[in-house]
């Protein structure tokens, strides 16, 4: 099927257009046929997408499935996948049929709501699979809207200020990016990724503004991007725009934000920063690592002082992106599979988690942490399902999430052995945050009069859960199904990475002497 991720890309929309043109009123009757609309047609790009990944070679390290026509004013149309981001494909259309079951009690102009997700979910698999800068950039912010309109339409109290501090954060880190995307155009004459993947940006050092580059312009390319990038995974210190957005964002949005769009930044990083500009990379490498390991500390105190729930795992998802970033610039083999892997994994559990907290705020109207407690009486099954993504969280073995942190420290480990220490304090931490508050919410005697009546799961929620409890079981179990897939193509991009730095490296001898 030539034109498989066109398709894969392009049905969320087609969905959202037949919303919006064809189906009127806002009775019951008609929010329920866009629910239904919305489901099926999520549920159908992730069934076509299952031959994306049936058809992927994954010992051909190159890009499959290419598209590529002429689009407008000499740019291109290129569409590819690589074993790096044919999962990050699968993870959103995996959740999308989740989001939508989730959000089915949603009553304020759900024809909209419903056409803001299937739009998102365009968009979001439009930035994995573009192999174009220009096609990169129009999916990489064009997503910005559906998320900003979801936050500040349907959040909560404060979701004007949430919602334009979301987009002002993420948007004004993109203006960089843009500038370094005219200025790799300018050198290598191609907007063309694949061929930007081969062309060599001078690494030699620049004098600017009276300071010496080192690095030179692949430097300042690198910072430009890292901007964007860290600002959408969110790092720390520039992460402050995540916690808001969640708090304020519906259930629905918090998943997809967690899930799928934190994962644009280390995707990015992946796609762009190490194999484009690997002299700098390999150059700020500590400066990143370091930043990881002080954002898995810092982030993980404060989630321990959160009284709200959302807000605490939001500090959590910054916690878990500093492993990620930390495997990415370790620049080795399992660094960079523990990355994707965490990513992944992340992907299942933080989703899993913030649909747990919208359980029993659907019931409670409450995000507070001390409105709870002794939940486990009235609800077994909410206490299993929320006990097992927090052991997930936390990292325990058997779990997606334990995969994911271990493959990362071993290649930290490697790279700095500091960095590694000081990060290992941070999973002792993930599990003082994570086990507190499932103490405080679940466990004990249930005495506050407001949850005396309140009811276990329904069949609707628990069909929700049960494909990412399989998944985060699956990969704590079997992991090979993730790292065979992305093994080669990472093992491809670490060479290339590590020979572009040795050669610069001897270039300098050579100099010098």
């Amino acid at each position: 099927m030539g034109n498989l991720l066109s398709i894969i890309t392009f049905t969320p929309l087609v969905g959202a257009l037949i919303l919006a043109v064809f189906l009127r009123g806002n009775d019951p009757a008609a929010q329920r046929n866009a629910k239904w609309l919305a489901l099926v047609t999520t549920g159908a790009t992730f069934l076509v997408s299952l031959f994306l990944l049936a058809g992927f070679d994954p010992q051909n390290t190159g890009f499959q499935f290419v598209e590529d026509h002429n689009w407008i004013m000499g740019l291109r149309y290129k569409l590819g996948v690589d074993g790096i981001s044919i999962l990050f494909v699968m993870l959103t259309t995996f959740l999308m049929p989740i989001t939508i079951a989730a959000c089915w009690d949603v009553q304020h102009r759900v024809k909209e709501y419903m056409i803001a997700f299937l739009l998102l979910e365009t968009l979001m698999i439009g930035v994995f699979v573009a192999l174009d800068l220009v096609l990169f950039y129009f999916f990489f912010e064009a997503g910005l809207i559906p998320m900003f309109l979801i936050i500040g339409i349907w959040g909560g109290k404060d979701r004007i200020y949430a919602a334009f501090k979301f987009f002002l954060y993420t948007f004004l880190g993109s203006v960089l990016m843009l500038v370094a995307m005219i200025a790799m155009y300018v050198d290598a004459g191609t907007t063309d990724i694949v061929a930007l993947l081969r062309h060599e940006f001078s690494a030699g050092p620049i004098s600017l503004l009276g300071w010496q580059i080192v690095g030179g312009a692949q430097t300042l390319m690198w910072l430009a991007f890292f901007a964007s990038f860290a600002v959408k995974m969110p790092m720390w210190p520039v992460h402050t725009w995540l916690p808001d957005a969640h708090v304020q964002a519906p259930t629905a949005g918090s998943v997809v934000l967690a899930a799928i769009l934190l994962k644009m930044g280390g995707y990015g990083f992946l796609r762009f920063s190490l194999p484009m500009f690997p002299v700098a990379s390999d150059l700020m490498a500590p400066l990143v690592l370091w930043l990881s390991a002080i954002a898995i500390v810092y982030t993980s105190l404060v989630a321990l002082m959160q009284e709200d729930m959302k807000k605490l795992i939001a500090y959590s998802s910054v916690a878990h992106m500093g492993f990620v970033t930390m495997g990415i610039f370790a620049a080795n083999q399992q660094g960079v599979d523990g990355a994707i892997f965490q990513m992944i994994s992340h992907g299942f559990i933080s989703g899993a988690l913030f649909l747990c907290v919208g359980v029993i705020y659907d019931r409670i109207h409450t995000r507070d942490i001390e409105a709870y407690g002794g939940l486990v009486n009235r609800m077994p099954v909410y206490a299993l399902v929320f006990m097992l993504f927090t052991m997930a969280n936390v990292g325990l073995p058997g779990t997606s999430g334990f995969v994911g942190e271990f493959l990362t420290l071993m290649g930290v480990f490697q790279v700095n052995t500091w960095v590694a220490f000081v990060a290992c304090t941070g999973v002792i931490l993930s599990a003082g945050y994570a086990l507190w508050l499932y103490r405080r919410v679940v466990w004990g005697d249930l005495i506050k009069e407001s949850l005396r009546s309140i009811t276990d799961m329904t069949r609707r929620e628990k069909a929700i859960f049960a494909p990412l409890v399989a998944m985060t079981l699956l990969l704590g179990v079997y992991p090979s199904l993730v790292t065979d897939i992305i093994g080669p193509s990472v093992g491809a991009l670490v060479d290339d990475v590590q020979t572009a730095v040795a050669a610069a490296e001897a270039a300098l001898r050579l100099a010098a002497n």
